[in-house]
């Protein structure tokens, strides 16, 4: 069965520089994956604050109680066009045999066009983790949207 894709594309309300720097850290996967999925580090016993490329292993879970297995993340940064800021999660696991995102992040101006692109290839439960994507990747940009507005404003002094 060939990849069934899941592209998405939000305006989020701060600077490309901002949004980069929160997007390598493990703990905004976490604000932004809750409360639909709880990943929880399994190999190695911590995430890295700032990802680093390498192979990680979590346990998923739904709702933070309905065990999902678990799953290798990825890391890499692949080489971008200027002004676009990549990230990438080859990820796998025992159930789904690719699941490839990628996260893009391009300026514009006061704000940013953040793009989830996922790649999934699952066998015959390609059609059903689709799905799951979908919905899981509309939550996680609403999340971005939601936290980043909620964010208190640092004044010009720089205090905040």
């Amino acid at each position: 069965m060939k990849a069934w894709i899941v592209e998405l594309e939000t305006r989020l309300p701060a600077r490309a520089a901002e949004v980069v720097a929160l997007a390598k850290t493990s703990d905004q996967l976490l604000r932004v994956a809750a409360p639909l999925v709880k990943f929880r580090a399994a190999s190695p016993p911590e995430l890295p604050r700032i990802w680093e490329p390498g192979t990680y292993w979590v346990r998923l879970s739904l709702f933070g109680w309905i065990p999902m297995g678990k799953q290798a993340i990825v890391i890499s940064y692949p080489a971008s066009p200027a002004g676009i800021f990549a990230l990438r999660d080859d990820g796998h696991s025992a159930l789904v045999a690719r699941w490839d995102h990628l996260i893009t992040i391009q300026d514009a101006g006061r704000d940013c066009v953040y793009r989830d692109r996922v790649s999934i290839e699952a066998g015959w439960r390609t059609p059903f983790v689709w799905a799951f994507a979908s919905l899981f990747y509309r939550h996680r940009q609403w999340r971005w949207r939601k936290l980043l507005a909620e964010r208190r404003p640092v004044s010009a002094g720089g205090g905040a």
